[in-house]
């Protein structure tokens, strides 16, 4: 029978191409029904994709870093023994059905993935810099191989198996066969890359610089001043980040929503001490279920969406027309190594205190080990951003398209407060409310604001509206 060609599967959520970040096998290579052969990162999450036919590889469609559009070829699959591959009659049953096999993330458990011949990428070196005939010639840089196998001195292997722990390595400029892996088999593992960086930072290597100035001298009678006097070493290069995955998609998404959302951030201080004070009782009442205090900020957020429903909406555009969400889909902004991402929790209404306590630990978790479907990343209908884990007080948050609002916290901090005429230290926070002026005027969204601040103020009041 004749050969068999998988095509770049539908990811799901609207997307439509993929980035290949690593194949877990090579032309030549047997392979089984579902056996992992390529990882891809997406708009969404980094997954491995699963191949639906057994039999032997004859064709990769698409290197290392290259972007696929999905329903394109991905891998061209031929008999071992001569006869159809094996998986094909399945693979179409479940097609005809509208099923798909699982697209697995990071940290997930899989099988083995047999045979996984690695590769290593060519890099090529940039074309140096023109340097004048008086300057020394500068010392070549060693070229790092951007995955696979790195060759070590004595013929030995740098392993090098996490994508994230590749690009850690290539952010930061490190060499991989440089590094000794502590990982099974002399694996580099995350903890290596971090040590290194940890570790004296070696000299920088000396750049010539010409006997002249970039710009002649600017100024006056009194003399030049001192703008035009910088000199510009002649060979050093900028750093150049091409925008692809999730850097890309975050991009487009808050340039999109900068053009389309006339948006407006007010804010207000607030007396959190309350509010520190209710979750201390909370969790020594119930030490082995502890609440934190985003999951109290999430319930006082989903309490203010109740009240001011006008909020929890989009605009459609193309409609002309104002979309108000039954339930709410509390997304939470959570930083990670693959950037900023908004994991949603779907109906997040329905959930108690305790409840969104735990969803909220384990979604964050899980966005940081990058384990989150695609689905979990999208559909959100406002979004609570807790900015003052960065050690910052206050923001002017750019809204996540297409929701209407969000509302940032910043950091908790003691600071003079004025209680019944008298002078106080108290614990503040600054709480900022970014939303779209065409859903609401500022009367919905000072009210919303100033429900959220009394609730922090006085939890009793949340009491009284949940």
């Amino acid at each position: 029978m004749s050969e068999q060609v998988f095509l770049l599967p539908d990811l799901g959520e609207g997307l439509t191409e993929a980035e290949i970040v690593e194949w877990r096998v090579a032309v030549g290579d047997t392979v089984t029904v579902d056996q992992s052969v390529v990882e891809v990162e997406t708009a969404k999450a980094v997954v491995d994709v699963p191949c639906p036919y057994a039999g032997r590889v004859v064709a990769l469609h698409g290197a290392a870093g290259e972007t696929r559009p999905v329903g394109q070829p991905l891998i061209t699959i031929a008999p071992a023994d001569g006869g159809e591959p094996a998986g094909h009659a399945t693979y179409r049953e479940e097609e005809r059905a509208g099923s798909g096999n699982v697209l697995i993330g990071y940290g997930t458990g899989h099988g083995a993935a047999g045979r996984r011949r690695r590769r290593p990428r060519l890099t090529v070196a940039p074309e140096p810099a023109p340097v004048p005939d008086s300057a020394p010639a500068p010392a070549p840089a060693p070229v790092a191989a951007a995955s696979g196998p790195a060759a070590v001195p004595g013929g030995a292997v740098a392993l090098v198996i996490s994508p994230i722990v590749r690009r850690l390595a290539r952010e930061h400029g490190i060499d991989p066969a440089t590094l000794r892996g502590t990982g099974p088999g002399g694996v580099v593992r995350r903890a290596d890359v971090e040590a290194a960086l940890a570790g004296p930072a070696p000299a920088p290597r000396p750049t010539p610089v010409p006997d002249r100035l970039d710009a002649a001298p600017t100024g006056g009678a009194d003399g030049p001043t001192a703008v035009g006097r910088v000199a510009v070493p002649v060979g050093e290069e900028d750093l150049v980040v091409p925008l692809t995955g999730v850097r890309r998609v975050i991009a487009d998404k808050l340039s999109r929503s900068r053009r389309e959302i006339p948006e407006v951030t007010i804010w207000v201080d607030a007396d959190a001490t309350a509010l520190v004070e209710t979750r201390r009782a909370i969790n020594a009442a119930t030490p082995d279920e502890p609440v934190s205090l985003l999951a109290l900020l999430a319930r006082i957020c989903l309490s203010g969406l109740r009240r001011f429903p006008q909020l929890n909406a989009r605009v459609d555009t193309e409609g002309q027309r104002i979309v108000q969400s039954r339930g709410v889909h509390l997304g939470i902004a959570a930083q990670t190594d693959r950037g900023l991402v908004v994991p949603v929790l779907r109906d997040a209404h329905l959930l108690t205190t305790r409840e969104l306590a735990a969803a909220l630990a384990g979604t964050t978790a899980a966005a940081r080990a990058g384990t989150l479907p695609p689905a979990r990343l999208t559909g959100g209908t406002f979004t609570l951003n807790n900015y003052g884990v960065f050690g910052v007080d206050g923001s002017t948050p750019i809204i996540n398209h297409p929701e209407a609002a969000l509302l940032g916290v910043g950091r908790i901090v003691d600071k003079p407060w004025v209680v019944d005429g008298q002078l106080a230290v108290r614990k503040v926070t600054q709480l900022s409310l970014t939303f779209d002026h065409r859903v609401c005027d500022g009367g919905v969204a000072g009210g919303f604001l100033r429900h959220v601040a009394d609730c922090v103020e006085q939890p009793a009041l949340l009491v009284a509206n949940v």
